[in-house]
């Protein structure tokens, strides 16, 4: 069935998703461009309140679309809070996307530049019983998104990269222990924010997305890891996973608003 296959190929790339997730024409999808001189400043947003617990890693995966980094779901250790939501929000994962090249990559865009790469921690808010539960919910879920710009290697980064040569190929898995999302944010938490979806099929209009305005840094050889990973299977015609970004939507009337001046 179709419903189960996308991709971001030609033939199932994000072009085609609205053939099976008619949502992908909704009022509030992602990512979008940031135009920065159109979003407004706005007093009342909180900072920012992460609290990641490095046990609480699980284990990392290639799911076929990209890798992710899971997390326990029962830990209310790694927590998200204050910022632009109410309540507290549970870690579930994180992941990247990234390009063929390194002047593409990133999801969101600023001023329509696009970055190398992209992260996105994963959190659902608890007073959901579940992730999927929570994951259909206007305000279910919370993504923070971290640009990846090119520059010095960044040895936070090193123990998930090295990971990678283990779950080459779609279906791979293996354990992640002790890990601490807090060492690959950047040193300021300023961000944008807007409502917003899921950016891979089922494209739910759930997320509260926080981008982070500060970079971090990866350098082309740590890029270079990233693209050694297989959209394809073991025994399958192999296939680079690299592009595995969905182009921004438009934005439909919805504001954006930032926490500094």
């Amino acid at each position: 069935v179709m419903s189960h296959t996308w991709g971001y190929g030609p033939h199932d790339g994000p072009s085609t998703w609205i053939e099976s997730f008619p949502i992908a024409d909704g009022l509030r999808q992602s990512p979008i461009n940031i135009i920065p001189g159109q979003t407004s400043y706005d007093p009342s947003l909180k900072p920012l309140k992460l609290k990641y617990d490095p046990s609480n890693a699980m284990d990392i995966l290639n799911n076929g679309h990209s890798f992710q980094v899971g997390f326990l779901d029962e830990a209310d250790s790694s927590t998200l809070s204050g910022g632009p939501v109410s309540g507290t929000y549970r870690l579930k994962q994180f992941h990247f996307h990234w390009g063929a090249r390194d002047d593409r990559g990133s999801e969101h865009t600023i001023n329509g530049i696009k970055f190398p790469a992209e992260l996105h921690l994963v959190h659902w808010n608890t007073k959901y019983p579940n992730f999927g539960e929570a994951a259909s919910k206007p305000d279910g879920l919370a993504v923070v998104g971290v640009f990846l710009k090119i520059g010095a290697a960044n040895p936070r980064l090193q123990k998930v990269l090295d990971a990678l040569n283990s779950i080459r190929t779609k279906g791979k898995q293996t354990p992640f222990a002790n890990f601490d999302c807090k060492t690959v944010l950047p040193a300021s938490l300023d961000y944008w924010t807007y409502d917003g979806s899921l950016t891979t099929p089922p494209l739910l209009e759930s997320v509260t997305w926080i981008v982070l305005k500060e970079p971090i840094s990866v350098s082309p050889a740590q890029m270079t890891k990233f693209r050694s990973l297989m959209f394809s299977g073991e025994g399958e015609a192999p296939c680079c996973m690299q592009d595995n970004f969905r182009p921004p939507q438009a934005l439909k009337g919805r504001t954006v608003r930032r926490s500094f001046k």
